[in-house]
């Protein structure tokens, strides 16, 4: 029997090594800064104060110390009725006197009658008690209302990143080999 020789193959195959550490990663942020204005809210009311009028002239001209130019108004005017009243009390005192018929002293009792007359010469206002009058002014407040308010700032702070890069070898472990054995050729024949 014939032997056929043969070649032989060895392979190896490659082998590749990897040496890896993981990186680090720092972040780091401030905290934010945060700025609050306010403006409080204002309240202004300007009132002028009220007006009150009080008007007492027709009182004091019923007690005869008001205006005098309205008292000698009315004294002029009250004059001219009392001197009618006097003439007419006058010609009543001479018909009483011209009456002789009657049997009674008219001279005695004209002057009993004149010495408790009083003479009413009225020259003061009608005493009421809407003598006094009064108004009253009010007036309108101004209100101004400032609303004020609030201003926030608010920064954020940026964050700072470092990033340590990790090792990372590759290498070869084992290169590829490949063997090729020839057969052993018998030189004898």
């Amino acid at each position: 029997m014939v032997t056929i020789p043969q070649i032989q193959i060895r392979q190896e195959y490659g082998r590749i090594g990897i040496d890896a550490d993981l990186g680090t990663q720092e972040i780091r942020q401030h905290a934010p800064t945060m700025t609050i204005k306010t403006e409080p809210a204002r309240l202004d009311i300007h009132s002028e104060p009220g007006e009150l009028v009080i008007d007492q002239s027709k009182a004091w001209d019923a007690l005869g110390v008001g205006s005098h130019l309205e008292m000698m108004s009315r004294i002029y005017t009250e004059a001219k009725n009392i001197g009618l009243q006097g003439i007419a009390r006058i010609v009543e005192r001479g018909n009483r006197l011209a009456a002789i018929q009657n049997k009674t002293n008219a001279i005695a009792d004209i002057a009993q009658e004149e010495a408790f007359e009083e003479y009413d010469f009225n020259y003061f206002q009608p005493a009421s008690i809407d003598n006094v009058d009064i108004y009253y002014t009010a007036h309108k407040p101004e209100i101004q209302f400032n609303q004020g308010g609030v201003d926030v700032n608010f920064q954020i702070q940026a964050p700072e990143i470092n990033y340590n890069r990790g090792k990372l070898d590759i290498y070869m472990l084992q290169y590829p080999k490949l063997e090729i054995i020839p057969p052993q050729i018998d030189m004898k024949l």
